[in-house]
């Protein structure tokens, strides 16, 4: 079998990138990998996702041709090679929202809006035929991922069935207030945006890491947005990009507060599973740091009058991330 770096030298020279320069880019909690190449004036991102490490690129290009048969401005793709895992992308340049937003506190507001307007024009269209749903029963076995990482993470097992019931509870509330029915990208938050200025009305926002999209809720993505994991957002802020959401598509206020909210909590639980399991699974201990910031966002989704008896199931089951217990995930990290 031909090694890796044979495998993507073929493909970029069939590409015509075979000269270019490669520089690695930042990656994200999955198996991909990105370089930029650079010839000249020209460039272009490099995704590697190899199908021995469970990555599959087929659903990025079937989201990235919807998404851009909308208008939006998914990256075009330059050249592919599903079998291979490899794809040749259009380099949407290095200005995410999280560091527009640092450089330029002024062009926050501009942008969230953006994002949200997107998400309206996103959802004004069906999703594509065939996409798996976000339903109820997935979004409940997930929210319970706490109780097979994060509890054991700390040595505060849960007690035995209290992770069935509460799986039974959440899944209740998400089947009977916040059915599926749009195209959500699932991931989508201030370090997956590029600003685009140059472009006009949505295309100004471009959009990355989308292929695990699903037909969700008309919320998900706005909770993903404004409950960011990795950075604050002002809670006026948020306030006011919920109304301009719920203004532009002409959505039941009430109704779309208490799925947000819902939303949010299954959200946040998810995270919190998710990110003790990248350090005691995967190695990878940078995710602990950011479990406050989560966990504060799942009281405030709690908060909400309707949540009350789920409020209640986490706070006696679960345990705030307060340090010391962060330490013990982090002590049990297997470094790799």
């Amino acid at each position: 079998m031909p090694e890796r770096s044979d495998v993507i030298a073929a493909f970029l020279s069939g590409a015509g990138w075979d000269g270019a320069a490669r520089r690695p880019l930042a990656g994200d909690a999955s198996n991909r990998r990105y370089e930029r190449l650079t010839d000249g004036l020209r460039t272009a991102v490099l995704m590697d996702a190899p199908a021995e490490r469970g990555e599959d690129v087929r659903p990025f290009l079937a989201i990235a041709r919807h998404l851009s048969g909308l208008g939006l401005s998914a990256p075009t793709i330059l050249a592919a090679d599903p079998g291979a895992g490899l794809l040749l992308l259009e380099d949407l340049g290095d200005d995410l929202f999280a560091r527009v937003a640092v450089r330029d506190p002024a062009q926050e507001e501009t942008l969230y809006a953006a994002a949200v307007d997107l998400l309206a024009e996103m959802h004004r269209t069906p999703p594509p035929s065939g996409l798996g749903a976000y339903d109820a029963a997935t979004m409940a076995r997930l929210a319970c991922l706490p109780f097979e990482w994060y509890l054991p993470g700390i040595d505060a097992p849960a007690p035995d069935g209290s992770s069935e019931a509460f799986r039974a509870e959440i899944e209740t509330m998400l089947a009977e207030h916040a059915p599926p029915s749009v195209l959500i990208l699932r991931d989508y938050h201030a370090e997956n945006l590029i600003w685009l200025p140059a472009r006009q009305g949505v295309a100004r926002v471009g959009l990355l890491d989308f292929q695990d999209a699903l037909c969700g809720h008309p919320a998900y993505d706005l909770v993903s947005l404004l409950e960011d994991a990795r950075r604050d957002v002002d809670p006026a802020l948020q306030s006011r990009m919920r109304a301009r959401y719920v203004a532009a598509t002409g959505t039941a206020p009430d109704a779309f507060e208490r799925a947000y909210a819902l939303l949010g909590a299954q959200r946040n639980l998810r995270i919190l599973g998710v990110f003790a399991r990248l350090c005691l699974r995967d190695g990878k201990p940078g995710y602990l740091p950011l479990l406050p910031r989560v966990w504060g966002h799942l009281m405030c989704d709690l908060s909400h009058p309707d949540l009350a008896p789920l409020r209640a199931q986490v706070l006696d089951l679960i345990p705030s991330p307060e340090p010391d217990r962060l330490d013990r995930i982090a002590r049990k990290c297997p470094m790799r």
